[in-house]
């Protein structure tokens, strides 16, 4: 239950992103060329934006399978090893991305102390950098559930081109 509802709102905040955006982008520029001036802050918003985006789609991409891999070696060792393999990578995976999510979370609290603002919105920055822990700490989640998965399964998610369907794969 709480998965399903963890999964929609990760769904739910990239499309957002996504589209807030996309419309801030266009109103900017529909604004420039109709009136001569934009409007001053889109771009660093735009910005920000696309880097929540990111940081929560990259733990949507482990989630799914579709996350970028090189699995050359994995494939050509004995199915023994590559069990082996496969365990070790994604629990570095999680070791990496909690790692990120905890010096994140201590980042947010320096630069909290610091009272730093963004140059256009003038935004608190703790604000903004509040994406590292969130989406490390969600992409480190998404690690340990594949983690627990293959352990179980022995398949990891894979996303087929053109499928709006996941897929398991046998590792």
């Amino acid at each position: 239950m709480i998965n399903r509802l963890l999964n929609h709102l990760e769904e739910f905040l990239i499309a957002s992103f996504m589209a807030a955006a996309t419309l801030i982008t266009f109103t900017a520029v529909a604004m420039r060329y109709i009136n001569g001036s934009g409007i001053d802050w889109a771009q660093e918003l735009t910005i920000y934006l696309f880097i929540w985006m990111a940081k929560f789609g990259a733990a949507y991409g482990v989630r799914t399978g579709i996350h970028i891999g090189v699995d050359f070696l994995v494939n050509w060792v004995r199915p023994s090893i590559r069990r082996k393999m496969i365990m070790t990578a994604l629990s570095l995976g999680m070791l990496f991305t909690g790692s990120i999510a905890f010096f994140g979370a201590r980042w947010v609290i320096f630069i909290y102390g610091t009272g730093q603002v963004s140059p256009d919105m003038e935004m608190p920055m703790w604000i903004i950098y509040l994406a590292i822990p969130f989406g490390s700490g969600l992409m480190c989640y998404r690690f340990l559930q594949v983690l627990m998965h293959f352990a179980k399964t022995g398949t990891l998610p894979a996303h087929s081109f053109g499928d709006e369907e996941t897929h398991e794969v046998a590792a």
